[in-house]
């Protein structure tokens, strides 16, 4: 009885919240029962009147900046834990007008996965109780599905064997979802590339709600989820990747220079050296602000597949400049160096990956970059002199080369690969509750513009994971091809025109949409772009 009353009194909240002009408002929740008459209805569909709405739609939201009372909320979250509500979802908000949006982890730097720039009215769809795993030791290969966070499938394939591994990103609280739409950049790229590079098919819900495998979605519409960006063609519910053998031990350091121990002199040894390394080394840069010693400090972070002798043997030829000790590095399983990348180094277990909300929420803002070509020596001398202030900038650096040298430019959408030196995700963050937005932010412009004759050219490139709004956005409720390619060409470069084209085929009537969604482009037109 009490669950006939809650039913009720959700589908009397929800008709006065949806009193609208579009009369089919009111026949929403019967199209659910209809299409899944088994589910129950009060734990699927959650309106702004709700109890558990606020949570729930805060639960991921991993930006501060987006749970403002002016950022626009979704009219209704949806939250599936079955492959077919997730169907009858799509099939009945396409059929009442509604605008959806997808969220598998929250951690879009815009929020566009459940938030909206512009007044339109949208439903959001929240995968998170949809994090099944399935580990295959002896295949190697593995069934995950969108809303599991990389530390909830790092772990998992942990305690299935202890040499294997996926190559993916570091930050735990992500999901697969989100990181596999944009590629999936991490410490293992220059051995195996990409996550999408081991993505080997996929289940997903298109824009008629329909089911489909690799086979049966094509190799067009497959290659264009492996990197094309989320919210575009469709839902996509489980991936199946393939792991990766790595050694039982290995070897990670971390060691910090500053000016007076010649930093800036190191980080330039760095650029001309680590993207030529052997795959079995990667040595990531990060310069940012040390408050202890009250300057910017080069944070030299290395990952090898192996022991420590043969690192150090290794840094001694390559690099002798860092002077790396022995006491500096560490050996450790590789989930163990998982939580090591994951920046709580020795003083969590590994049991902590487990954990969803372990991320510090902060206000952040990011932009990124891609390097073809050297920077100058006297100009990182320069970048150093920009993190005299009191603030929470730092510029990541990710060295590629590698195995990514041997992989074409077209295999899938994340065109960034042979001739990339490296990577850079300049990101500012600032405390909760502070009104100070506009200082941080215009800091990250200033590194932003400073940096432009340096980066990538024609198109000056960016990483969609790392999505920004200030390179451009879609019209509301439109999606015009001519228009997005001032952002989508710096994301997907000569892929962009592909991923329009699928588009086209896949979701005509573009039905996901959000203000970086792929356009569609129609083959008839194709020949005049």
């Amino acid at each position: 009885m009490e669950s006939v009353r809650k039913n009720l009194l959700l589908f009397l909240c929800f008709c006065l919240f949806l009193a609208s002009p579009i009369q089919s408002y009111n026949t929403f929740l019967d199209c659910l029962l209809h299409q899944v008459p088994n589910s129950n209805i009060s734990q699927l569909v959650y309106t702004q009147n709700d109890p558990s709405f606020t949570t729930l739609l805060d639960s991921s939201i991993q930006n501060l900046m987006f749970m403002s009372p002016n950022t626009t909320k979704p009219l209704l979250i949806l939250e599936p834990t079955i492959i077919q509500e997730v169907q009858a979802s799509v099939i009945c908000c396409k059929n009442h007008s509604l605008a959806l949006r997808v969220r598998s982890g929250g951690h879009d730097y815009e929020g566009l996965s459940y938030r909206s720039i512009s007044a339109t009215r949208f439903v959001m769809m929240d995968l998170a109780s949809l994090r099944d795993i399935h580990i295959d030791p002896y295949q190697q290969i593995a069934w995950v599905q969108s809303g599991t966070t990389l530390g909830e499938f790092y772990y998992t394939i942990s305690q299935k064997s202890g040499t294997l591994a996926f190559p993916g990103g570091t930050c735990p609280t992500v999901c697969v979802g989100g990181l596999f739409s944009g590629g999936g950049l991490g410490i293992m790229t220059r051995k195996f590339g990409l996550s999408v590079d081991n993505i080997i098919d996929a289940e997903l819900i298109d824009s008629n709600g329909r089911v489909l495998n690799r086979e049966a979605m094509g190799e067009d519409l497959f290659w264009a989820i492996r990197g094309g960006g989320g919210g575009s063609f469709g839902i996509v519910i489980s991936w199946k990747v393939r792991l990766v053998e790595v050694p039982r031990i290995v070897s990670v350091f971390t060691v910090s220079k500053t000016l007076k121990e010649e930093a800036i002199s190191l980080v330039d040894k760095w650029q001309r050296s680590a993207p030529n390394f052997s795959v079995d080394v990667l040595l990531k840069l990060s310069i940012e602000p040390d408050r202890n010693k009250g300057e910017p400090v080069a944070v030299f972070k290395a990952f090898y597949h192996g022991r420590c002798s043969g690192l150090l043997a290794y840094m001694q030829v390559h690099f002798p400049e860092l002077g790396l000790k022995k006491d500096d590095c560490e050996e450790m399983s590789w989930i163990q160096s998982v939580v090591y990348f994951a920046g709580y180094g020795h003083a969590k277990p590994e049991t902590v990956l487990l954990d969803r909300r372990s991320e510090p929420k902060k206000n952040r803002k990011a932009a990124s970059d891609f390097f073809t070509d050297l920077v100058p020596y006297k100009i990182w001398k320069e970048i150093f002199n920009k993190f005299h202030y009191k603030g929470e900038g730092v510029m990541h650096f990710e060295t590629l080369g590698g195995y990514m040298n041997t992989i074409a430019e077209s295999a899938t959408p994340f065109p960034h690969r042979k001739g990339v030196l490296y990577s850079i995700n300049s990101i500012v963050s600032w405390p909760a509750n502070a009104d100070v937005a506009e200082k941080y932010i215009g800091w990250l412009k200033m590194i932003h513009s400073f940096l432009t004759p340096y980066v990538s050219k024609n198109p000056r490139r960016a990483y969609v994971n790392f999505r920004d709004l200030e390179l451009g956005m879609n019209e509301e409720g439109n999606a015009n091809y001519e228009n997005a390619r001032t952002w989508g060409e710096k994301y997907f470069m000569g892929n962009f025109k592909g991923l329009a084209l699928v588009k086209g085929k896949v979701d005509p009537e573009n039905f996901f949409w959000h203000e970086q969604s792929i356009p569609p482009l129609f083959s008839g037109l194709a020949a005049d772009s």
